[in-house]
C-alpha cells in the first residue's frame, strides 16, 4: 500500500522534482567513483576513464550521461575526445545550506 501526498505548491514541486534527478545520480558506486575521480584529477578524458574504471564504453557512457542531465559534470570536446568536469558549483550547491533548509526546520 503506497501513500500518496498531493503537493499543491507548484514551486516546492518542482524544487523536489530538481534534487531528485540529482540525487538519483547520486545513488550509484560508480557514478560516486567517477564524481571522485573528476574532482581529484580535473578535466579528464574518456579515453582515460575507460581504461581507470574498466568498463565498456557503452557502460561509461551510460553513467557519464546520467551525470550530465543531472549538471553534476560538464564535458568539454577537443578534437576528437570528450573530457569530463566535476561540476563545482552545483556540487556544492548540493551541499549549501540552501538545500539544507527543506529539511530543517531551524532555517
Amino acid at each position: 500500500m503506497s501513500l500518496s501526498f498531493p503537493l499543491e505548491n507548484k514551486q516546492l514541486v518542482d524544487t523536489f522534482e530538481h534534487y531528485e534527478l540529482k540525487f538519483k545520480a547520486l545513488s550509484d558506486k560508480k557514478r560516486l567513483h567517477l564524481l571522485n575521480v573528476l574532482c581529484e584529477n580535473g578535466p579528464t578524458c574518456v579515453c582515460d576513464l575507460i581504461e581507470q574504471f574498466q568498463m565498456t564504453q557503452s557502460k561509461l557512457s551510460y553513467h557519464l550521461k546520467i551525470l550530465l542531465d543531472a549538471d553534476l559534470i560538464t564535458k568539454e570536446t577537443r578534437g576528437t575526445w570528450s573530457y569530463y568536469s566535476l561540476n563545482e558549483k552545483e556540487v556544492n550547491h548540493l551541499l549549501s545550506p540552501e538545500l539544507c533548509c527543506l529539511f530543517r526546520p531551524s532555517c
